[in-house]
């Protein structure tokens, strides 16, 4: 399959709890996960969120009360959430998915230190852009 690396876990089940704000996924290696829709939202693989080019990071605030709104599959390696900011150019590979399960600790806490370093909250409102600088929505 495209996208993905072989041999690596797939989902067998794909879950969207909308009032605990969570995507459950479990793979085909019996591992299980439950992300937040905030940690989606923040580690989204869009252009918008992750930039171009290392160093181009656009840090997001203000995510921990986003809904997904929907998700469409993507061919069969991944699904693209929808989510209630207006956000829906992300698309998580199942790789990337299994990626943010196994490393969620680790990247809450890199959250947190980028957010601290930033001198930001993590419930700050996001800046105001003027118009899409890159082109991508």
């Amino acid at each position: 399959m495209a996208g993905l690396t072989p041999g690596s876990p797939t989902p067998q089940s794909i879950t969207v709890h909308g009032q605990s704000r969570q995507l459950e996924l479990a793979f085909s290696d019996g591992a299980a996960f439950r992300l937040p829709f905030e940690l989606l939202r923040v580690y989204s693989p869009s252009a918008e969120v992750m930039g171009h080019a290392p160093g181009q990071e656009v840090l997001q605030t203000g995510k921990r009360a986003v809904e997904m709104t929907a998700l469409a599959p993507v061919g069969n390696y991944a699904v693209q959430p929808s989510f209630s900011d207006g956000h829906d150019s992300g698309i998580f590979t199942w790789d990337y998915l299994y990626f943010l399960g196994s490393q969620q600790d680790e990247l809450w806490r890199e959250y947190e230190a980028k957010l601290a370093a930033a001198g930001v909250d993590r419930d700050a409102p996001m800046a105001a852009k003027g118009g899409g600088a890159c082109g991508h929505h």
